[in-house]
C-alpha cells in the first residue's frame, strides 16, 4: 500500500530510502531552498523518480536562500572543508532546515490522503545537526500527529544507522550511487575535500562500493 511521502534530496541517503520503501512511496517532495548543490540534487532526484515511476514535486523555498544564513547557501567558497568532526562544520547548518521541509511535507502528505513522511537523517548527523537528531524527530513527528486530522507521523527508519550501513542497503538494492549528489560546494564535479565528500567516500568504499 502506498501511504508514504518522501524526502528527496538527490543524495545518497534518501535515494537508498526511495529504492528501499518504493513499495510504499505515493509521492517524493525535492525542495530546491537555493543551496549551493541544489541543482544537483534535483537533477538527481528527477533521474531516480524517473527510473522508478514515483511523482515527484519540487517545491522552491527560496525564502530559506534569502533570509537564512549558511554556508550551503553562500556559493562553494564559503564551504569548509575537512571532516564532521570539526567545529567549522558548524557553518553548513541552514537552521531548522529539516522542521520547515518536514512541515510542508506533512501538510501536502494529508491532502493527498497519505498518512507518513519518510526522511533519511542517520546517525552520522546527530553531532552537527540537531534536526537530524532522534529527540527532534520523535517531537516532530508527535507535533504532526497532534496537527492533522490524519495523524499523519514521521518515518526515520535510518536515524540510527550509519552511512556505511545505508550503502550497504543501497547496494543490496542495486542503487546507482553515480547518479546521487552529495558535495557541499556543488559544481560539475565534486571537489572531494569537504565532509560530505569525504564521508560518502568513506561508506561507500567500507561498503565495497566503486
Amino acid at each position: 500500500m502506498k501511504d508514504a511521502a518522501i524526502i528527496l534530496s538527490g543524495g545518497m541517503d534518501s535515494v537508498t530510502m526511495l529504492y528501499e520503501y518504493q513499495s510504499r512511496i505515493a509521492l517524493a517532495i525535492t525542495f530546491d531552498y537555493g543551496s549551493n548543490h541544489s541543482s544537483n540534487e534535483i537533477a538527481c532526484a528527477r533521474w531516480h523518480c524517473d527510473h522508478l515511476g514515483i511523482e515527484q514535486l519540487v517545491i522552491p523555498l527560496a525564502f530559506m536562500h534569502d533570509y537564512f544564513h549558511s554556508s550551503l547557501l553562500e556559493g562553494a567558497d564559503a564551504i569548509p572543508e575537512g571532516t564532521y568532526a570539526d567545529d567549522n562544520m558548524l557553518s553548513t547548518v541552514v537552521p531548522f532546515r529539516n522542521g520547515i521541509m518536514l512541515s510542508v511535507a506533512c501538510g501536502i502528505a494529508e491532502c493527498r490522503g497519505l498518512q507518513h513522511v519518510m526522511i533519511a537523517n542517520h546517525g552520522g548527523d546527530h553531532s552537527v545537526y540537531p534536526d537530524c537528531r532522534p529527540q527532534f524527530i520523535d517531537a516532530m513527528s508527535e507535533a504532526m500527529t497532534h496537527g492533522t486530522y490524519a495523524h499523519i507521523d514521521i518515518m526515520a527508519p535510518y536515524t540510527d544507522i550509519t552511512k556505511t550501513e545505508i550503502a550497504r542497503h543501497g547496494k543490496a538494492l542495486g542503487v546507482d550511487y553515480s547518479k546521487t549528489w552529495s558535495c557541499y560546494k556543488g559544481g560539475e564535479q565534486p571537489c572531494g575535500k569537504c565532509a560530505t565528500c569525504i564521508e560518502r567516500e568513506e561508506a561507500l568504499r567500507q561498503a565495497g562500493i566503486v
